[in-house]
């Protein structure tokens, strides 16, 4: 009675297995193409921004005294800083003229933007370096059920090719979870240093005489 029960659970089981190797395959070579991509574009990134973005910070701080606006900026732009963080601090500098609060929030705000962005970049290989192993897991167990039955069978060629597609399925699922991974930590070992630096100087941009002179000539006015 319990095995008549058992049948058409055990069959449902195995036609979702079944179902499900298809789609994890795919997501599996899905995996292996961004990691190709991802591999080029941190090449692209270590080459072309990474080399030439020599910036010693403590200078730039010491540069900023005794400099208005526009004389900082200045010496932002022909800095060896990323973009973005010439752009970040741009926007810093022109809305010097705001409060101390309001300049300070939108100092942090900034700052949280840029961490958002870079989160975002990382969280891609991030994802790919947790999913990639349990669905190559997946690839590697389901062919097995069609292999052991096989067996049974004596039927060696869908053995050998059920064992084939399950070996593939494990040395994709690493091999792309090994390659995200290690572009994540690099990336967040970039990132963490890229942050740390933007808030340095953010905070020394905050404290200027030409914020606070700035902020004297509004409250005259006012």
């Amino acid at each position: 009675m319990t095995s008549i029960m058992l049948t058409p659970l055990k069959d449902t089981m195995h036609t979702i297995s079944i179902v499900l190797l298809t789609p994890t395959i795919a997501v599996l070579l899905l995996f292996a193409a961004m990691m190709a991509v991802e591999l080029g574009g941190l090449l692209v990134e270590a080459v072309t921004e990474r080399r030439k973005a020599k910036v010693n910070v403590p200078e730039l701080l010491d540069a900023f005294r005794g400099k208005d606006a526009g004389e900082i900026m200045d010496v932002i732009e022909s800095s060896g800083l990323f973009r973005r963080q010439k752009t970040a601090l741009g926007k810093l500098i022109k809305h010097g003229g705001l409060p101390a609060a309001s300049h300070q929030a939108l100092a942090r705000r900034l700052l949280a933007g840029e961490e958002l962005h870079y989160a975002g970049v990382t969280n891609r290989t991030d994802l790919v370096a947790r999913l990639g192993p349990m669905l190559g897991l997946m690839a590697t167990l389901i062919p097995l059920g069609p292999g052991l039955i096989a067996l049974g069978q004596g039927d060696t060629k869908t053995l050998a090719d059920c064992l084939l597609t399950a070996f593939d399925a494990t040395v994709t699922g690493l091999a792309a979870a090994g390659i995200a991974f290690a572009i994540s930590r690099l990336r967040k070992r970039w990132y963490e240093d890229y942050l740390s630096s933007l808030e340095a100087l953010m905070e020394s941009l905050l404290d200027v005489e030409v914020f606070n002179r700035g902020r004297e000539i509004e409250e005259q006015k006012a």
